[in-house]
């Protein structure tokens, strides 16, 4: 059976596929906004040889409902008194000093949210049950408010889902799907609980459609989607619980940088994957970073997330000139249509421009020479702007270069300087079809040592996918203080979330014994706000203590503990990509050799020589300036970097006095 893996891109639809006689084929095609699953079942007509194959997808369809409000119209159910809490929300000031800051519009707007007279207390007991008529009433205002879907979210749910449950019964008589609080995120914390909801609400319908037509064009070939936590669902789940798979793009790219990195023997990683509309890092010490408390657009999204922060700085970020005359890039992109101006149609000047202007990009080898790039378009549109800066063409093409890079150097910074890591313990992992022409600039802004470039790194996120477990998460609060309980008291709660755990997986096809379980706790000091999820072994308390110790510079063993919420990670392991060893030949390289080109660099021309990666063999070392060219993407390696190729043949570029 065939395996592929596609990345959905504001760009790009990248593929990466292992045929029936075990080779692995990679391709690109044009993304296409409007419907993206055209570019992705366009591509799979290409490569797919067999009728039978396996796809494993990371799509940007849920993301950009909500970016773009474009989601379904919701309605949202809730306790009568509580319909105003996502208005309310947190306390929260994201922007302390800006005198005209506005909060987003709530995805439910106040004529779409329907309060219900019941109440659940902090026991889970029924304190006021659902009347009849209020149950009526209910499906008659959702009806006739023309909803297309429908979120529920009642206080303690979590404890006793039954009030949601009896609502969910009514409203699917109206064909709407609902989406239960008590299903999505079992937790405490109402507003945080209700904005998650919502959510899932908001973007199912459309991601069901999206997917769905998938299925229809595929037919009997399974179809999988990435999750935001590192592993992928079923078609089936993805449908129902579309907020999983926010960013199930980016944490594609961190699968891969955890699993190639460590096949390398590196597994300090910042990764930087820089594609075609923006730029995701992480920081990965040893394993993938999880959140519990991400946002999208401003709202809140209470479920498991590797912590992934976004700028928008990509290859088609677009250059301008702002009102007080100060040169600017991004976030706005020319996207796939009419993109860049060298594609062919855009008219707005962008980084990928620049780079070839620069001669930093090779027009003739760009996706293997499968696209062609117009260098000629340029000049016109370099010129005009140049003057309006009062500077030449080069300086305006370098400081484009440099806004940017400064843009992505604080993302980095974000993730890593803000935390109190040091950046220069770890290797920068660049990926995305742009990062190998901006990583080692942005290596030695950040005097981080190494550069590590992995083989068809354009395509890093779509490999990602192939490279992900089967990941199920689960939650529940359960608010017991430490020396109210111990390990074998929470090893009897952790058991029902370990057998659905057991169970889903098994639906999913994995045996009993292949299955990995994890299991987790939230804990604080009695009075906090805020948890730290610490592995659930018999020394948790002093895990606890030591964690905190780690994060905050303190901890305090007089104090007591709270065990907030039990979290249990099911894993099951499919089959997965094998990397080989490519052929050594340190000393030979001028087969590798494809020409040579004038490329700038700090306002000077140097002459720098073109290399063919499939060509390079383990053991050769590039010294810059060089450009290395390959289908996926193109790696600059300036005058002060030098790259060495590994035995699985991926570049590690040292940059000069670090």
């Amino acid at each position: 059976m065939e395996l592929i893996g596609v990345d959905t891109g504001g760009t790009f639809t990248d593929f990466i596929y292992k045929t029936e006689d075990g080779k692995w084929g990679v391709y690109k095609v044009l993304s296409t906004p409007s419907n993206p699953a055209e570019a992705v079942l366009e591509g799979i007509k290409k490569i797919a040889k067999s009728e039978q194959f396996k796809v494993i997808h990371g799509s940007t369809v849920a993301t950009n409902a909500i970016l773009e409000r474009k989601g379904a119209y919701t309605a949202l159910v809730i306790n009568k008194g509580f319909e105003d809490i996502i208005e309310i929300g947190r306390q929260n000031r994201t922007r302390l000093y800006d005198l005209f800051y506005k909060r987003n519009k709530p995805l439910v707007p106040p004529e779409l949210r329907f309060g219900v007279d019941c109440r659940i207390n902090s026991k889970g007991e029924i304190v006021k049950d659902i009347d009849d008529k209020d149950l009526d009433d209910l499906i008659k205002k959702i009806e006739d408010s023309k909803a297309e879907s429908v979120a529920v979210c009642f206080l303690f749910s979590y404890l006793n889902p039954d009030h949601e449950v009896k609502v969910r019964n009514v409203v699917e008589r109206l064909g709407l799907p609902v989406s239960l609080s008590s299903q999505i995120l079992p937790e405490f914390r109402e507003f945080e609980r209700a904005s998650t909801v919502i959510i899932n609400a908001y973007v199912s319908p459309k991601m069901k459609r999206y997917i769905q037509s998938l299925i229809d064009e595929l037919g009997d070939n399974e179809l999988r989607i990435m999750q935001s936590n590192g592993g992928s669902i079923s078609a089936e789940t993805a449908m129902e619980e579309s907020v999983r798979t926010i960013l199930s793009g980016p944490a594609g790219g961190a699968v891969g940088a955890l699993e190639i990195g460590r096949i390398a023997g590196f597994e300090k990683l910042i990764t930087f994957d820089m594609g075609g509309t923006s730029t995701d890092v992480s920081l990965i010490d040893g394993k993938l970073p999880l959140t519990y408390e991400s946002q999208i657009a401003g709202f809140p999204v209470k479920v498991p997330m590797i912590d992934i922060h976004t700028v928008g700085a990509g290859g088609g970020s677009i250059a301008y000139i702002d009102s007080g005359g100060s040169l600017k890039v991004g976030p706005e992109s020319a996207g796939a249509d009419p993109g860049p101006i060298c594609y062919g149609k855009g008219e707005k000047i962008t980084v990928t421009d620049a780079n070839l202007f620069l001669g930093r990009l090779v027009p003739e080898f760009f996706l293997g020479g499968g696209m062609k790039l117009d260098r000629d378009r340029l000049d016109i549109y370099f010129t005009d702007m140049a003057k309006r800066l009062e500077m030449d063409e080069i300086e305006l093409a370098e400081g484009i270069l440099t806004v940017a890079n400064a843009s992505m150097e604080k993302a980095i910074r974000v993730i890593s300087v803000d935390k109190g890591y040091d950046p220069r313990e770890f290797t920068l992992f660049s990926f995305g079809g742009a990062g190998g022409m901006h990583a080692a600039f942005l290596a030695r802004l950040l005097h981080i040592p190494k550069v590590f470039v992995p083989l068809n790194p354009g395509i890093l996120s779509a490999i990602g996918m192939l490279l992900s477990d089967v990941i199920k998460d689960y939650s529940l609060t359960v608010m017991i203080k430490s020396d109210e309980t111990n390990y074998e008291k929470l090893s009897e709660l952790f058991e029902p979330l370990k057998n659905t755990g057991v169970d889903d997986l098994t639906k999913e096809g994995f045996g009993k014994d292949s299955i990995k379980l994890e299991c987790y706790l939230d804990m604080r000091y009695l009075g906090q706000s805020y948890e730290i999820t610490v592995p659930f072994e018999t020394d948790y308390v002093e895990r606890f203590h030591n964690l905190h110790e780690m994060n905050y510079g303190y901890c305090d063993r007089t104090k007591r503990v709270e065990v907030v919420n039990l979290r249990v990670r099911a894993i099951g392991s499919p089959e997965k990509p094998e990397f080989a060893r490519i052929q050594k030949g340190e000393h030979i390289l001028k087969d590798a050799i494809a020409g040579y080109r004038d490329v700038v660099f700090d306002g000077k021309f140097h002459r720098a020589t073109i290399y063919n990666r499939d060509k390079l063999l383990a053991g050769n070392v590039v010294e810059g300036p060089a450009i290395v060219v390959e289908y996926s993407s193109t790696i600059v390696i300036p005058p002060f970097a030098r790259a060495k190729v590994d035995d699985y043949g991926n570049l590690i570029v040292d940059i000069e006095g670090e």
